[in-house]
């Protein structure tokens, strides 16, 4: 798996496949009994503690419950890597805590305790921390545990303005389906302990493997059960049981939603173009309906860049042409 620098990425799949054991891979803080991880240039398996260490300065990390010290206001809670990490003074302190605070949505609560705010304050209080080192990577996991919907949506929103002011690469571990439909540019799934697929985000929304199709729509049908995976005469119980109920076992239709936008005045996402222009190099090597969705959403301006028309096809759907030098 490779992360597209400056897009943001998000890892879906059921509980205990690995997705939170891969971030603290990622960082250093667990140790794969397999495999590499390569920063650039240095390989985090084999590195040095100075490497690791001077590695890890290029992160963020958002944990689940914020991970705030209870006994710190948010002010401190947000200034402790800057002190612990840099020798700036405490006035350019300042300055960059009450930035990061504003970014977030929180400046007037940085004298608050992390014990006297909501689960969204705290959750925007640590990405807020996770910013102060003005990262390149940010790693999130699973940002939408313990938040309702609107908290959900209005912190997916905020990741994608920070995306689009920071130009940071952005990996999101998650279960939240609104959360992977809408605001990626990429997804991947991790199931067994093993990566399915990572890729355009069309290419997992629009996939016809089993397990990505039973996770997207939530249905006990399919490989993923409920402690671990099924043998196949289980799924096949289950599948004559659905038919027996008079179930409809078909695959759902496919859909794709329309990507989370930045918000208002804060321009185009730079990821936006470097991405379409990634995934219309590589066009030909995706599966056919993944295609057919990433054409679909190309405007007019796209087809005149990348020289494709559109051509009706015989079903009133549009199908898509695209000239290949050869």
């Amino acid at each position: 798996m490779t992360l597209p620098p400056g897009e943001i990425s998000v890892l879906l799949g059921p509980s205990g496949t690995g997705k939170s054991v891969l971030l603290k891979s990622i960082i250093g803080l667990l140790k794969p009994e397999t495999g590499s991880i390569h920063i650039h240039d240095t390989e985090l398996v084999t590195c040095t503690a100075n490497e690791l260490y001077e590695i890890r300065k290029l992160f963020g990390v958002l944990f689940q419950d914020g991970a705030l010290f209870g006994s710190m206001d948010l002010y401190d809670n947000i200034a402790f890597p800057l002190r612990e990490h840099t020798r700036k003074g405490e006035s350019e302190i300042k300055n960059i805590v009450m930035e990061k605070l504003e970014l977030v949505g929180l400046t007037g609560a940085e004298d608050k305790l992390p014990g006297e705010i909501s689960g969204g304050m705290k959750k925007r209080a640590g990405l807020a921390r996770a910013l102060v080192l003005d990262p390149e990577i940010i790693l999130v996991d699973e940002p939408d545990s313990g938040l309702d919907p609107v908290r959900t949506a209005y912190l997916n929103q905020l990741l994608v303005d920070l995306n689009t002011q920071l130009d940071a690469t952005i990996l999101v571990v998650t279960h939240h389906l609104g959360t992977a439909r809408s605001m990626p540019d990429n997804i991947g799934m991790l199931f067994r302990r093993n990566l399915v697929m990572f890729g355009p985000r069309e290419v997992l929304l629009t996939s016809e493997e089993p397990v990505v199709q039973q996770f997207l729509q939530g249905r006990r049908v399919g490989p993923i059960g409920m402690s671990e995976e099924k043998d196949s005469a289980q799924m096949e119980a289950e599948l004559e049981e659905l038919r027996r109920q008079g179930g409809d076992t078909s695959d759902d239709e496919t859909f794709i939603d329309d990507q989370t936008m930045p918000s208002e005045g804060l321009g185009e996402r730079q990821a936006i173009r470097r991405r379409k222009d990634r995934v219309m190099e590589g066009l030909h090597d995706l599966p056919e309906k993944a295609q057919t969705a990433i054409l679909e959403t190309l405007t007019e301006e796209d087809r005149q860049r990348y020289g494709v028309s559109p051509v009706e096809s015989d079903t009133q759907t549009h199908a898509f042409h695209r000239p290949f030098l050869n």
